[in-house]
């Protein structure tokens, strides 16, 4: 997959594109419907199924105080679309000038002198251009003047809920991680590369892996059933794991602690993916270190069944 950054007018980097536009911002259900409605339509005319997106997000530029956590980091969001099968990402830099583009001025100078789009899928909500001026109509009136076609695509349905990103966000949030994982129609994770820490649960029965979580939204502390996968490996091993500051000695810096079922080897440098599969209780100071270990058998039995169970 190939990935340009900050297109061009004129550039025109790909072959008859499809161009998927939008944020795709955990590349939840709903975008999975358009990301294969762009592969699909590219299958058909022959040519290559493109994503434009932006970065940072436009709310994080335009409003601050507003900006929502992401869900993915780029390189998770880069990583899921090449999974995907598009042939092609533009990242294009989201600046306040950027912003100022009409909806025409956008679409002329990105999508048709940039790129050269042939068709351009979008969701129903899409908006773009000033003040958020573009939507699936004013882009279906451009596509009529200008010469490209527009697939706009409907919402996704969970229960009752249309399946977005806030959607998903407000479960991580509230550590509905199950809840998050059907949205998403994967687990949610996070990665981290494992390192030295107390070694306290070594001596308690429980060692784990320890790592400072980056590239995915965190969910609230407390203790988690998790699958892990270690980079350059295929199997996924269950485990269970505590988000926190282990207030039982003292506190530390925010860190996923993992202990991994029937796992001795030694994971000290490595990138692992932990993914979370249910949360099981809030973190908690115990007085006593015997009270603790009680708690952490009784989890890992929990965390077990839950992993088994589902797997």
């Amino acid at each position: 997959m190939r990935v340009v950054r900050h297109l061009k007018a004129g550039e025109r980097p790909f072959n008859s594109p499809v161009v998927a536009l939008g944020n795709f911002d955990g590349l939840h259900l709903g975008h999975g419907a358009i990301v294969r409605r762009t592969l699909d339509c590219a299958a058909d005319l022959g040519g290559e199924p493109i994503v434009f997106t932006f970065s940072p997000h436009p709310v994080a530029v335009l409003v601050p105080e507003r900006a929502p956590s992401l869900i993915t980091s780029l390189a998770q969001r880069l990583f899921r679309l090449g999974e995907a099968g598009v042939s092609g990402v533009v990242v294009q830099r989201f600046t306040r000038d950027f912003a100022s583009h009409t909806p025409r001025e956008f679409v002329q100078r990105y999508l048709l002198d940039g790129l050269g789009a042939v068709v351009v899928v979008v969701g129903y909500n899409v908006t773009f251009g000033r003040d958020r001026a573009g939507t699936p109509d004013v882009l279906r009136e451009l596509g009529s003047e200008l010469g490209f076609d527009v697939e706009v695509v409907s919402p996704l349905v969970l229960g009752e809920r249309k399946i977005s990103s806030s959607l998903v966000r407000k479960a991580i949030a509230a550590g509905d991680v199950d809840v998050a994982g059907e949205l998403l129609g994967r687990p949610h994770e996070v990665r981290g590369i494992v390192r030295v820490g107390d070694r306290r649960g070594a001596t308690i029965g429980f060692p784990t892996a320890n790592i400072l979580p980056r590239g995915g939204m965190l969910p609230p502390d407390g203790v988690y059933a998790v699958r892990v996968q270690v980079e350059g490996q295929t199997e996924l091993r269950g485990g269970v794991a505590n988000l926190g500051t282990n207030p039982t000695f003292g506190g530390v810096g925010r860190r996923l602690e993992t202990h991994l079922f029937d796992y001795a080897g030694d994971l000290y440098g490595a990138t692992i993916r932990v993914r979370f599969a249910k949360r099981l209780r809030g973190e908690v100071k115990f007085d006593s270190v015997d009270g603790l270990v009680a708690q952490i058998r009784a989890d890992a039995k929990a965390a077990r069944e839950i992993v088994t169970v589902s797997s």
